[in-house]
């Protein structure tokens, strides 16, 4: 398949950052964009809302549904997916992108933050798998990505953040599963990840600021990744952990240097990655 025209993609967190420009690449093709996010008013230090996010959509050649959804509440996603199917006639494509990060030791995490990174990573991503595939087994060439790290059991990524990197890789742990789980359903089940720092609000806001941004790729890595991997034959590419570098240097792409936020500048390498 060499384009995503028509196929509908339900894209969780697709308002900004990542999930957005994913969106935006699929809408080149003419796409339909389901926008499954929180945020409908703007916030300061937040762009984009699930309106601002489909009028980008539109203008782009493709076509959005705003949906209001927080994917810990298992009737708004369930609504927003019976949207999806009422509006454009089915789901082709699963992104988990939503995602709470908190970069805290055991005794500097609160509960309520330990209970938000589970409920949105862990629960959030197993439960919008859960609704989806239903109707995913109905799609041709049918995808799930989640949008989490390699798995690795060294105690390098546990010892400061282990509340942080349970809560992620229970989203590898689904691809891990679901992928053998529904082999011979012909449904892909992966995995992407960046090899460097991404310049989204996250890491402007949270980790490092402009100064971190500034040695960051900007999210149009991922979605060109993403976009090559949904285009894959599902049936025969499942259960992998792809790194964004290395899906788009077997695409033969390997000038990168376009993606990055200061072009020549000394990248800082993304967590979970020796």
């Amino acid at each position: 398949m060499s384009d995503l025209k028509g196929k509908t993609l339900f894209i969780t967190g697709a308002s900004r950052g990542i999930g957005h420009a994913i969106a935006m690449r699929a809408a080149r093709d003419g796409a339909n964009v389901v926008i499954a996010a929180k945020t409908t008013e703007p916030h300061p230090k937040l762009p984009g809302t699930i309106y601002t996010a489909a009028e980008d959509i539109k203008a782009a050649g493709g076509q959005a549904l705003a949906c209001k959804v927080d994917i810990r509440f298992e009737e708004e996603v369930q609504a927003a997916m019976e949207s999806a199917v009422e509006t454009f006639g089915g789901i082709d494509v699963l992104i988990n992108n939503a995602s709470a990060i908190n970069l805290t030791g055991t005794l500097q995490t609160s509960m309520k933050r330990f209970d938000l990174m589970h409920q949105i990573n862990a629960r959030g991503s197993f439960l919008c798998s859960k609704l989806a595939i239903p109707h995913l087994l109905k799609a041709d060439n049918p995808h799930i990505l989640n949008i989490s790290p390699p798995l690795s059991m060294k105690a390098k990524w546990f010892q400061n953040h282990s509340a942080y990197t349970l809560a992620k890789y229970s989203m590898s742990v689904w691809v891990l599963g679901m992928s053998a789980e529904f082999a011979s359903a012909g449904i892909g089940i992966n995995a992407l990840w960046p090899r460097t720092a991404i310049a989204t609000a996250a890491v402007r806001n949270i980790l490092g600021g402009d100064a971190m941004c500034n040695q960051s790729r900007t999210p149009e890595i991922m979605a060109d990744s993403a976009h090559a991997i949904l285009c894959r034959e599902a049936g025969s590419c499942t259960g992998n952990f792809f790194i964004d570098d290395e899906v788009l240097a077997e695409e033969g792409v390997t000038d990168l240097d376009g993606y990055s936020v200061v072009p020549g500048s000394n990248l800082i390498q993304d967590f979970f990655l020796d």
